[in-house]
């Protein structure tokens, strides 16, 4: 199966979603190349940057699942196609 190279960004505001979060990262485990989190204590969030090597639809399905997360907001860029 073909896969995309995408960074998903992942603003976190609110705690309580936090477990639930890293739990999900923790499945997509086997597609993660990278991932850096960086707390913000200024603003009271935390923001996390997934690099990811997968499947469209899974790299899609990751996103949708973080994005419903209460506190939680995130987006998704692509690299574009052919150029890795």
């Amino acid at each position: 199966m073909e896969t995309r190279v995408a960074v998903l960004t992942i603003i976190v505001r609110e705690g309580s979603s936090v477990a639930v979060l890293n739990e999900l990262l923790h499945q997509y485990g086997n597609y993660i190349i990278s991932r850096m989190g960086v707390p913000y204590r200024q603003k009271n969030v935390n923001i996390i940057c997934v690099a990811l090597d997968a499947p469209g639809d899974v790299i899609s399905a990751l996103s949708g699942k973080i994005g419903r997360l209460e506190g939680i907001t995130t987006k998704t860029v692509y690299a574009p196609e052919g150029a890795i």
